[in-house]
């Protein structure tokens, strides 16, 4: 970034500054950043604010530019907290699908205990007496 050689003619200046800001793990350096941190992929967060230069002459004192400066900085946070409202709501929903996600798994496991439980004996005492009985049967008849 380079200073301006010369003033604008009207005093507005129309630089604009592009701030990015993203969440580092702990113990980043200062060398380990790099421009692949700020991409947004995935589950990354990049929070980006516009910055606008003005030119000021000295002593000069506008409040309507103060007062436009902290509108503008009054914004994002209504953004950044109707942001912040919305992933806490998609947070809640993502943890409440994952719990009924396990409770119907473990209902789907008790159902399948069960089911292998009544197979668990393959043949029922009354069919195993009742072909007990009928081999008796049979060995009186062939005697």
């Amino acid at each position: 970034m380079q200073a301006q050689k010369e003033s604008p003619p009207d005093m507005q200046c129309k630089d604009k500054f592009l701030l990015q800001s993203v969440v580092a793990p702990d113990g980043t350096t200062t060398n380990k950043i790099t421009s692949e941190m700020f991409n947004k992929e995935g589950d990354k967060v990049v929070e980006e604010f516009k910055l606008r230069a003005s030119v000021l002459e000295n002593g000069y004192q506008d409040s309507s530019l103060l007062d436009a400066v902290s509108r503008t900085l009054e914004e994002p946070k209504e953004k950044s907290f109707e942001t912040w409202s919305l992933i806490s709501r998609l947070t809640e929903e993502k943890t409440s699908a994952l719990q009924q996600n396990q409770k119907l798994q473990h209902e789907l496991e008790l159902m399948r205990k069960q089911i292998s439980k009544k197979h668990a004996g393959g043949v029922s005492l009354l069919v195993a007496f009742l072909i007990g009985l009928f081999g008796i049967l049979v060995g009186y008849i062939f005697k």
